[in-house]
């Protein structure tokens, strides 16, 4: 198995994980772990934009479901809530369509550089 599949592979993991913590939340947690742990592997291809598309979901849709969480008390909290994870399953579904088609989660042209260590 070459380095690009086996990254792909554990990009399509993640992804399950993601699409698992609508009913089990800490597979999310178990997604973004394996996410920036295999992201150095891909590193340069294209499946590296699967593990950073997948890391910012991960962190924006916590974001969304604090902030919705914090604002429950108003109705806004509710659409916030809502909104954060259709937002989720946008990206997990463009993301893994992508994936199984063999094409980057986005342009790989706004990939960091190389070097570049933050998300």
């Amino acid at each position: 198995m070459s380095q690009i599949e086996a990254a792909r592979n554990w990009a399509t993991a993640v992804y399950v994980l993601q699409a698992a913590s609508f009913v089990i939340p800490l597979c999310d947690i178990a997604a973004v772990v394996i996410a920036y742990l295999k992201r150095p592997e891909a590193r340069g291809s294209w499946v590296e934009t699967h593990y950073l598309w997948q890391i910012r979901t991960f962190w924006f849709s916590l974001l969304g479901f604090i902030v919705g969480g914090i604002s429950l008390m108003w109705l806004a909290g509710y659409v916030i809530l809502i909104a954060t994870a259709l937002w989720m399953v946008y990206r997990i579904a463009v993301g893994w369509t992508r994936l199984s088609q063999n094409r980057p989660a986005y342009s790989p042209e706004t990939l960091p550089p190389p070097g570049f260590t933050g998300t």
